[in-house]
């Protein structure tokens, strides 16, 4: 029996009967609901407190069973605006999606709306702390919002206030492994000291620790249980030092200062209790990607008054491609599922309908290759052991484990990368004409490699009508402000050093000039920019780059402030919507100096807009822009991550790429055969797991530099499979996969417009596995 929306909505007095009635009616609907799940998802709908692990592989449906568990746990425990569920998960538009996903499931079962919210974690941590801001510390009316990156101001003055303020430590770096003096070789490893080096460390170990809630202090503490030539956690301290005193002195918050201010809120005993009264309990989705300071939030809330922790965490270990870019680390996830399963309370989602058979074969083969043969490892293995497992024949999701497309999986030797080209070319286009409302795409490691194939694949558009939609040329949208200001800065000051080094970056990366080292040529600008008569002549190379900086210093002196923007945009070589973006910059900056036009406010305005991040290109928005039919989308494996497409192309599959070597810059190789920042990386980490297990930090050796450079490498190797095996899970007819024979040294140098070479390339070794696996099939 249906129920009668009308007695609910109106909120009318119900009679005992009717109560009855309400409530057999839901109960049948609740129970359609959970026999609509998979033997796997059930696990989460049945949960009915306590802390639960859900282990899930690609495209178990994690947030659809979510949503209706979420819905189910509201109903049984009659839960509403005063007691709710939390659910958080990573990203705004994950959140945004299984919000939508849970009211529609009240709407049909006449529940409260207001029963649940949905909260990315910084969402949530800013929710509290901005309600309670004299216990936080944060006022958001003062305080600026930024994200720190290697090239931000912040982290470029914490550097010189600790060069300033640890002269031998700079002495020693600067010396490196040996120095014979030489004033130009000085002057150079200042440079990349200055701009690379510790920008670096400063912006890697600052992310580690603090999204982990360890402060300076706590690192100059376990700086003490290692001892190397440079003290590089020493080193590393200094740096996240001057960063907080910094950002403090300058009213900035960064994301991590959320989270932060959020645990100081609930460390009062009152408000701790308030939030925790109103707090049912809390649902996690993508749990892998989480920081220690993150679950730490979500633990507290979780905890009801009697101590019982009410925290579900639903994640996919073997999808954790995160911490190149974040402090995430699989470990921990990991750790919570292996807790849980000692306590039965661990359940997998194994089942998924989104590719084809033969398409998870080589999924599951893959992972299970890596652990075994690839990258093995007792303690710390690449993979959770979890293969998937297609649905079974009665499953409610149309066309589940779809029929394959020709082998549904292909592997390709091509001879070399404009071959690829070509055969993808023919492919798409036969695909699309058999089946036009299919979708299609490509992924790639690299957004070199995806500019490279979008700029010899435009002709499918014009010739076939093919639409072809690079990802990556939207998000360089983000990066125009920061492109125009470097080179206005260094026209504004063309003797500085730094100014010069950023023009350079720019340029080179916009393939204006080529790929050289820019510390030589920024250490003494002059000479570079204007060489006398008595210097050596400049390599041709160099000589281009001189000519190229030349003309932009030319260009001041004869175009009025007003049209710079414009013109750089053009010297840029920008094209499409990245002039659309231009075009909205100028204007912005335009209205900002009204009346006050001059270079200097120029850069003034451009500066706030950089740093306060508020700015945003011209681009469409449409949530189904990645997976349009009948267009080919160009795009990064991480960001692929949560699509899928009926057909997926994977080529470039080179053993230097996938999974690579660990690599150190040939202007920072006085220091060793290392990175500073990667080392301290692995240091912090090894402190942090061994705190996990033991609750503290000392009273034990970290790994020297070259031990942690290995585990760093290791660490990194492990990403780049799982991120493999993430884009071979994208694809749900065909998985089309290539390593050619020849391609760039390098992606970063490589300059197909003017011809670059190729070489002779190792393919990737899940790829020569899987030939081996599938050569008579």
């Amino acid at each position: 029996m249906p129920i009668d929306s009308d007695i609910y909505a109106k909120n009318l007095p119900l009679g005992k009967e009717q109560e009855n009635v309400l409530e057999n009616a839901r109960s049948r609907q609740l129970q359609t609901l959970r026999e609509s799940l998979r033997p796997g998802q059930r696990s989460l709908a049945d949960w009915q407190g306590g802390q639960l692990a859900v282990s899930a592989v690609p495209g178990a449906g994690k947030s659809h069973s979510m949503a209706v568990a979420a819905a189910i746990a509201i109903a049984r425990y009659n839960l509403h605006p005063k007691r709710q569920l939390v659910v958080v998960t990573f990203t705004r538009s994950a959140a945004a999606s299984i919000k939508s996903k849970i009211r529609d499931r009240l709407k049909t079962l006449q529940l409260p709306l207001g029963s649940f919210v949905v909260h990315t974690l910084h969402g949530l941590a800013l929710n509290i702390a901005t309600r309670h801001p004299d216990q936080s510390g944060l006022n958001l009316d003062t305080a600026t919002l930024t994200t720190p990156n290697q090239s931000h101001h912040i982290l470029k003055a914490s550097v010189e206030q600790w060069i300033s303020r640890h002269p031998r430590r700079y002495q020693t770096l600067l010396e490196g492994m040996h120095f014979d003096g030489e004033e130009t070789e000085r002057l150079r490893r200042q440079s990349v000291l200055r701009t690379e080096v510790l920008p670096s460390l400063a912006n890697t170990v600052i992310r580690e620790a603090k999204s982990s809630g360890m402060r300076a202090d706590d690192l100059w503490e376990i700086s003490e249980q290692t001892r190397d030539a440079y003290d590089i956690l020493a080193v590393a301290a200094g740096l996240y030092e001057q960063y907080e005193q910094l950002m403090k002195s300058r009213d900035y918050i960064d994301y991590d200062d959320m989270i932060l201010a959020a645990l100081r809120v609930l460390e009062n005993d009152t408000i701790r209790h308030l939030w925790q009264s109103q707090v049912f309990a809390v649902f996690e989705d993508e749990a892998q990607d989480s920081t220690p300071l993150q679950t730490q939030l979500l633990e507290i809330l979780a905890t009801d008054p009697t101590g019982t922790l009410n925290l579900v965490r639903v994640g996919d270990p073997n999808q954790a491609i995160n911490s190149t870019f974040t402090p995430a680390d699989p470990l921990y996830f990991n750790r919570f599922c292996d807790r849980c399963e000692k306590n039965n309370n661990l359940a997998t989602m194994n089942q998924a309908g989104r590719s084809s058979a033969r398409i998870i074969e080589a999924a599951n083969f893959a992972l299970r290759w890596v652990n075994e043969k690839g990258l093995p490892d007792k303690n710390e293995p690449p993979f959770r052991l979890q293969a998937i497992h297609p649905v079974d024949a009665d499953d409610p999701q149309a066309d589940a484990n779809p029929t394959p497309t020709g082998k549904s999986v292909e592997l390709h030797t091509p001879e070399d990368i404009y071959q690829t080209i070509d055969a993808i070319a023919q492919n798409v286009t036969q695909l699309f004409k058999q089946n036009p409302h299919h979708t299609a795409a490509i992924l790639v490691r690299e957004n070199r490699q995806g500019r490279f194939l979008a700029e010899h694949l435009e002709y499918l558009k014009r010739d076939r009508e093919i639409a072809i939609y690079e990802v990556g040329e939207v998000e360089r949208h983000s990066k125009i402000p920061a492109e125009i200001l470097k080179l206005l800065q260094f026209i504004d000051r063309p003797h500085s050093p730094d100014y010069l080094k950023a023009a350079l970056e720019v340029l080179q990366t916009r393939e204006r000039i080529p790929a050289q080292d820019l510390n030589r040529l920024a250490t003494t600008p002059e000479q570079f920019l204007y060489p006398s008569p008595l210097t050596a002549p400049q390599k041709p190379l160099v000589a281009q780059a001189s000519r190229y900086c030349r003309n932009l210093l030319h260009a001041r002196l004869e175009l009025p402030h007003y049209q710079f923007i414009a013109f750089l945009g053009m010297t840029l070589n920008y094209t499409g919507s990245e002039l659309a973006t231009v075009q909205k910059l100028a204007e912005r900056v335009a209205q900002q100096t009204a009346g006050r036009n001059s270079f200097a406010t120029i850069l003034e305005v451009l500066q706030e807009i950089v740093t306060s991040e508020r700015f945003e290109g011209v681009e469409e928005d449409n949530d189904d822009q990645y997976t349009r039919p009948n267009q080919l989308t160009i795009i990064t494996m991480h960001k692929a991550k949560g699509l899928d497409w009926d057909y997926v192309f994977l080529p470039f599959l080179h053993e230097d790429v996938i999974p690579g070597q660990p690599w150190v810059p040939t202007a920072a190789k006085f220091l060793g055969d290392f990175t500073l920042a990667e080392v301290a990386r692995a240091q912090i980490r090894t402190a942090l797991h061994r705190q996990e297990v033991t609750g503290r930090v000392k009273g034990f050796d970290l790994p020297r530099p070259l031990d942690a450079w290995e585990n760093a490498a290791r660490l990194k190797k492990a990403e780049e499979y799982r991120l493999l095996y993430v884009a071979m899970t994208r694809a749900k007819r065909l998985l089309w996969m290539s390593a050619e024979q020849k391609g760039p040294f390098r992606w970063s140098a490589f300059s197909w417009q003017q011809g670059g070479n190729l070489q002779a390339k190792k393919p990737c070794p899940v790829f020569q596995a899987l030939q081996r696996r599938f050569k008579d099939s």
